[in-house]
């Protein structure tokens, strides 16, 4: 991921909205798991196809596929990973809850009982998940072989040049998907980064560039760990961060970026773990470029923070300029101004012009942000970004 030369350039987080008709259908693939519609391949191809000319025409420079295949960023591994399986629903949430607290038990959610009301009745009944039941290791190659045969198709179409494809963190599967084999969470994510290193290396050897999605290295605090002290928190991140340079030894730096956050929901977010607090974990990344929230208010503050991250030289920031959760469409003179925030601090060539989080984070009807709504965002990021540009080429 080279440096800029003579402007911002812009991308985001990865997932972007899938059509109707192929939300249904993989809704009712997660229903009847056998079962695959004969033209699913057909729908996810015409769904990429769409979405990098949508990209392409909104100004955005780093392309990926819109995640369009995948149920979630997390449960998609359910399809790949040996040791991974899929319990009922009952079952499934009996495991959850005597592993992970659930929603109303996050702090920030719990203080506020009228928001976690709505967001229960929003939440609906509980559905079948995934769960590690047996030893992992990398499976089915299928499904990535697919996604990276009808990415490159697309934009090979669309004329686009520089794509990146997702890929879950080891630390997020491990919080999200619970499991009755591991007796310990330090082997149970060492082995997950292990299984996933084939899927990471292969997005690579696509000629892609792999962003591994880890939120879990900023929410998992405030999730699962907020009664521990920020120092064990902190450790806690290493760990998961150390998990995937492990995976990744054999990716250069530069081929790959990681994303953070702090949960892609538009709740109150008053326990979040500050970015302060993970910088120590972030200047051993591997990774040359890092994804970050930077746009909603609860974190845009931060901006200030990063003046003492005391990051590598070869790091390049990417904040996130605009918010995935709120349906306003932010002025390109805002995010101009947030780009500069950053440029200030490690200069015009170490920052992209990025996302908060993904805006099809799951395969839901439900959108967070309405379709026609995310488009016009990334417009905005991409004339806010051309704004900054000429200031600070001028």
């Amino acid at each position: 991921m080279q440096q800029n030369q003579n402007r911002i350039r812009v991308t985001h987080v990865g997932s972007l909205p899938r059509p109707d008709a192929l939300l249904q259908t993989i809704t009712a693939m997660q229903k009847e798991r056998d079962h695959q519609p004969l033209d699913y391949e057909r729908q996810c191809a015409d769904a990429v196809n769409d979405v990098v000319g949508k990209q392409m025409k909104s100004g955005v420079d780093f392309i990926s596929d819109g995640e369009m295949s995948k149920v979630s960023y997390i449960g998609y591994v359910s399809e790949r990973l040996r040791g991974i399986g899929v319990q009922s629903a009952e079952a499934s949430k009996d495991l959850a809850s005597s592993v992970l607290p659930t929603n109303v038990s996050f702090p920030d959610i719990a203080e506020h009982p009228d928001y976690a009301e709505h967001r229960a009745r929003q939440s609906g009944a509980f559905t079948a998940g995934p769960v590690c039941t047996g030893p992992l290791s990398y499976g089915d190659d299928a499904p990535l072989n697919a996604d990276i045969g009808r990415f490159k198709a697309a934009a090979q179409k669309a004329g686009a040049t520089n794509l990146f494809m997702n890929a879950a963190s080891p630390g997020v599967l491990a919080m999200f998907i619970p499991t009755t084999h591991y007796k310990s969470e330090d082997a149970y994510i060492s082995d997950l980064g292990q299984a996933m290193r084939s899927e990471y290396e292969k997005i690579c050897r696509a000629g892609m560039l792999l962003q591994i999605d880890c939120p879990d290295l900023a929410m998992s605090w405030h999730m699962r760990h907020w009664q521990k002290t920020p120092e064990e928190f902190a450790k806690i991140a290493r760990r998961n961060l150390d998990a995937i340079n492990a995976a990744t030894v054999n990716i250069p730096p530069e081929a790959m970026r990681i994303h953070i956050c702090w949960g892609n929901y538009g709740g109150p977010h008053t326990h979040d773990f500050p970015v302060s607090g993970l910088f120590d974990v972030l200047r051993h990344a591997r990774a040359q470029a890092i994804l970050f929230e930077g746009a909603n208010p609860r974190h845009e503050h931060e901006w200030e923070d990063w003046r003492n991250a005391k990051l590598p030289d070869d790091k390049i920031l990417v904040p996130g300029l605009i918010d995935s959760t709120a349906n306003i469409v932010e002025h390109p003179r805002l995010v101009a101004q947030r780009i500069r925030r950053y440029t200030d601090i490690v200069g015009r060539e170490r920052v992209i012009a990025g996302t908060d989080c993904g805006f099809g984070t799951f395969a839901l009807r439900q959108h967070q942000v309405f379709p026609s709504v995310v488009w016009s965002k990334l417009k905005a990021l991409a004339e806010g970004a051309q704004i900054a540009s000429a200031a600070l080429w001028a």
